[in-house]
C-alpha cells in the first residue's frame, strides 16, 4: 500500500455505539500497523465523543491519534477523493464525494459482522455504478469472509496482570473483589429485570458492573428506585450492581478482561468479548421478521460447534432467553454450573479465531489486489 497510503471512511451514526465503535477501531489499526493515511468522516461528533473524547465537536476537522476526524452532512464539500474509500455500513457516501471519484478509485462497502452461510460467497462482489466499482465487504468467522477486527496485539492486552487489574478496579473506585463479577451491556427491550432477580437468587455473592446508558432506568426500576447515579452501588440479597461511567473503548476492553461473564451488544462490544476470552452473551440488534435471531444461532452454530453438549445446551437456552423471554434463575444456575467447561472453551475459540488474517489486514490486502487490476491510462 505504499504507493496509496491515503484512505477515507465514512461513517453514519444510526443509532447506538456499534457504527462508530468499529470504523474508529479500524481508523487507528489502519494507521498504527499498515502506516496509512486515514481521514474518518462523522456524521455526529457529539455521539462519537462518548467514545472518543477527545473530540472537540466545536470543531469541524481535527487530528486525534493520528487520525483526521472530520464532521460531514449533506451540504459538506469535497475536493479530492482518497485513493480508497471506505463507506461504512452502506452509510451512503455523499453525493458531492461521489462527483470527485475516479474509475480507479477503491470503494468498499464495509458490511456488518454476521456467521451465517451466505456471508461466504456474497463476500468480495461487486457492482457498478456508472464508471464507479462498489466492492462488498464482509467481516466473518470463516477465511473465505473478511475476517474479525483485530489489533495484532490484542490478545497480550487481554492478558491483564494483578496489577493492572487492581489499578483498574482503583480507577473506577471500586476494590477488587474475588467474587463472580458480570458486565452489563445491553438494549433496553433485554429481560434485565429477569437477569437481576436470577444473580440476586444465586447462592453466591455476584458483582454486576453496568456502564451508564440508556438500560439504567430499567435498572433503577428492578431495585424501586426513581434513577441511579454513576458511583452508585445498590445491593439485593446476594446481588450488588455498581453504576460506572460509559468507558472509553480501551476501559470498556479492560472491564471485559476483568470480568468472569460479559453481556455485549451489537458488534463492537460483540467482538472484543470475544477478544476478551471470556464467556459472554451476546444480544444482536433487533431486526424485523426475527432476522436478529437467524443471525444469533448462525454464530453459535459456528461458535460453539465443538463445545461439550452439557455446556452448549446452557449456553443456547441462556442466550434464547436474554432475547425472547424471561430468564429464571434455574436458567442462570444452569449456566453458572458450566463455567468452568465455558471459560476453558471461550479461551479455546479466541485462539483459534486469532489465527485467522484481521478484517484491517484483509482489507489493505484486497485494496492493493483492486489497484493492480485497474489498467494504466
Amino acid at each position: 500500500m505504499l504507493n496509496h497510503p491515503h484512505w477515507d471512511i465514512f461513517c453514519k451514526i444510526v443509532d447506538n455505539f456499534g457504527d462508530i465503535g468499529v470504523c474508529w477501531r479500524l481508523a487507528q489499526q489502519l494507521h498504527n500497523e499498515h502506516q496509512l493515511t486515514v481521514q474518518l468522516y462523522i456524521d455526529d461528533l457529539q455521539v462519537a465523543k462518548q467514545l472518543i473524547p477527545a473530540i472537540d465537536t466545536s470543531r469541524s476537522k481535527q487530528i486525534i491519534q493520528g487520525i483526521s476526524i472530520i464532521a460531514w452532512d449533506a451540504n459538506t464539500e469535497f475536493t479530492n477523493a482518497a485513493p480508497v474509500v471506505i463507506e461504512s455500513f452502506a452509510c451512503e457516501l455523499p453525493q458531492a464525494y461521489l462527483n470527485t471519484m475516479q474509475p480507479s478509485t477503491v470503494w468498499i462497502n464495509l458490511e456488518y459482522l454476521s456467521a451465517e452461510s451466505w456471508v461466504d460467497d456474497f463476500h468480495a462482489n461487486s457492482s457498478k455504478r456508472g464508471a464507479l466499482t462498489r466492492h462488498f465487504f464482509f467481516p466473518g468467522f470463516t477465511p473465505s469472509t473478511g475476517g474479525l477486527l483485530r489489533e495484532h496485539d490484542i490478545i497480550q492486552q487481554s492478558n491483564q496482570s494483578p496489577a493492572q487489574n487492581k489499578a483498574f478496579w482503583n480507577d473506577l473506585n471500586l476494590p477488587a473483589n474475588p467474587h463472580l463479577k458480570v458486565s452489563l451491556f445491553c438494549y433496553p427491550h433485554a429481560p434485565i429485570a429477569g437477569l437481576l432477580s436470577a444473580m440476586a437468587a444465586f447462592n453466591q455473592p455476584v458483582h454486576c458492573y453496568v456502564p451508564a446508558g440508556s438500560i439504567l432506568t430499567n435498572v433503577a426500576n428492578f431495585f424501586g428506585r426513581a434513577a441511579l447515579q454513576i458511583g452508585d452501588t445498590i445491593t439485593q440479597q446476594n446481588l450488588s450492581l455498581h453504576v460506572i461511567p460509559f468507558l472509553s473503548q480501551n476501559g470498556y476492553d479492560q472491564l471485559l478482561a476483568n470480568c468472569d461473564i460479559n453481556f455485549v451488544r451489537g458488534e463492537d462490544s460483540w467482538i472484543r468479548a470475544i477478544w476478551a476470552g471470556k464467556p459472554f452473551i451476546w444480544q444482536p440488534y433487533l431486526q424485523t421478521e426475527q432476522t436478529h435471531i437467524k443471525k444469533l444461532h448462525a454464530f453459535l452454530d459456528i461458535f460453539f460447534g465443538s463445545c461439550e453438549s452439557t455446556a452448549k445446551i446452557s449456553t443456547y437456552n441462556l442466550h434464547n432467553a436474554w432475547q425472547t423471554a424471561v430468564i429464571t434463575t434455574e436458567t442462570w444456575q444452569d449456566y453458572l454450573a458450566e463455567l468452568p467447561t465455558l471459560k476453558s472453551y471461550h479461551m479455546q475459540q479466541r485462539n483459534l479465531l486469532a489465527q485467522q488474517t484481521d478484517l484491517a489486514t484483509k482489507l489493505v490486502i484486497f485494496s492493493e489486489k483492486v489497484i493492480k487490476n485497474i489498467p494504466e491510462n
